[in-house]
């Protein structure tokens, strides 16, 4: 059965205090809308519609970085579920098959969760998702006989009975297209609000003798982030299971709850993380690796047996081949170091590629940027850059080659050349003290 997803990321979140939407505020390393969007991925959809309203300009910029094939419909009033829902039908239209209807706010709905809802689709009509509330709350409650769901009952209009039902409504739905948009076109705002509930839709099946049912998960995975404060819940739950998941992969973690995960971290059997490790997006880490405390990466790779860290930052675009090493105060970018190369402390190394066997002296910089371009230095294999070099790019310095220590190097080095670019040291006999008595005086007057 084909299937086609709508994420309803229309609301402002109010109760963020922020003028950024809701649902693009980070969690692990990237917006809540790409959780969302990850778990329904695991569908397999042929399309996916997201819901924008407040902020709808951004919110449309970063969904299409993650899936540029998808499409936003504007909800231009805030009229509720139903109504959110239905502006989903044109970019749906000639679709025939499955809808599931997320959450922009609600993240960690898993993948399994949505593919038991898909077996119970092909029984039923319409799929409704619950959990069982440890404190129910002012939830919505799911009405069930048996494998039927009759209909799902506010709290403020439950009797006391029905408010001790712990089945509660998580507001994600599936059904297939022609019957989702059927039921939600009857849908009427005949309520205290004046919107248009999602819910409703669930009686509105019954009245036509439609079939509903709910399936149950883990009411850790209803997580929705409405303030600053859920935020950070939802941050800390997401980090405590990549860290059980990054262990039970063989990874060693010496401080798991130091170590900050992105949600696309990629870390091999037998990879050593020290303390307070922090991942950003994008970052895979081959098995047998080893990252040393107080290093950030992001958007790079690392080779097996390569060493990072202590105090190192691996930017977008770097990526380390088998050995390497890149040592303290070290920051790279993108930037390629070969098989056993070495940048072990004080150095930048930008828009470069270094060759096998290659060792970066200490305070090296490749100088990649004119102030309006960027220009690419190429470090040959078995190279020997002295410290405190300058390598004012675009140049290239050949296999074998050497720089001296303090050099400014502007032109290309050939293969096993010696270049050396500095000042003549002068020394002057007696002069220092001369100056130091002179300073001295000053300083007394």
């Amino acid at each position: 059965m084909a299937t086609a997803l709508v994420i309803l990321a229309a609301g402002k979140g109010t109760r963020m205090k922020s003028d950024l939407p809701k649902v693009l505020h980070p969690l692990a390393g990237v917006p809540i809308l790409a959780h969302a969007m990850q778990a329904g991925a695991a569908l397999a959809p042929e399309r996916t519609v997201i819901i924008a309203g407040h902020g709808a300009e951004q919110v449309e910029k970063a969904a299409h970085a993650i899936d540029p094939d998808l499409s936003v419909a504007l909800q231009t009033e805030q009229l509720g579920t139903a109504h959110a829902v239905a502006q989903a039908a044109p970019a749906l239209g000639g679709f025939s098959g499955d809808v599931f209807v997320l959450y922009g706010d609600t993240p960690f709905i898993g993948a399994d969760t949505l593919r038991r809802m898909a077996e119970a689709r092909a029984r039923h009509d319409v799929v409704v998702l619950g959990f069982e509330a440890a404190d129910p709350g002012r939830y919505g409650r799911l009405v069930m006989a048996g494998e039927q769901l009759e209909r799902i009952l506010e709290f403020k209009d439950a009797t006391d009975a029905e408010k001790a039902i712990t089945l509660c409504n998580s507001g994600v739905v599936c059904a297939d297209a022609e019957t989702l948009f059927s039921l939600i076109d009857a849908v009427d705002c005949d309520n205290a609000a004046g919107e248009y509930y999602l819910t409703d839709i669930v009686g509105l099946a019954q009245a036509r003798g439609l079939s509903a049912t709910a399936v149950s998960c883990d009411e850790a995975e209803t997580l929705g982030i409405n303030s600053r404060a859920d935020l950070a819940a939802a941050e800390a739950a997401f980090q405590a299971r990549a860290r059980t998941a990054a262990l039970d992969g063989g990874v060693t973690l010496s401080a798991p709850e130091t170590v900050h995960f992105a949600l696309d971290t990629v870390l091999g059997p037998d990879t050593v993380v020290e303390p307070y490790v922090v991942f950003g997006a994008g970052v895979t880490v081959e098995g047998g690796a080893q990252i040393r405390a107080f290093s950030h990466l992001e958007g790079c790779r690392v080779a097996a047996g390569a060493v990072v860290g202590p105090y190192a930052r691996l930017r977008p675009g770097a990526d380390l081949d088998q050995g390497a090493r890149v040592g303290n105060f070290v920051e790279i970018k993108n930037a390629r170091l070969g098989v056993g190369a070495k940048v072990n402390h004080l150095s930048y190394v930008g828009d470069a590629d270094v060759g096998a066997g290659s060792n970066i002296g200490a305070g090296t910089i490749t100088c990649n940027y004119d102030g309006v371009m960027k220009h690419r230095t190429e470090i040959g294999e078995n190279v020997f850059v002295g410290s405190s070099t300058m390598l004012v790019a675009p140049v290239r310095l050949g296999d074998g080659s050497m720089t001296g220590s303090g050099s400014v190097i502007t032109e290309n080095v050939p293969d096993g050349a010696l270049a050396i670019g500095r000042a003549r040291q002068v020394t002057k006999p007696g002069l220092a003290m001369k100056l130091f008595d002179m300073l001295k005086l000053k300083a007394r007057k």
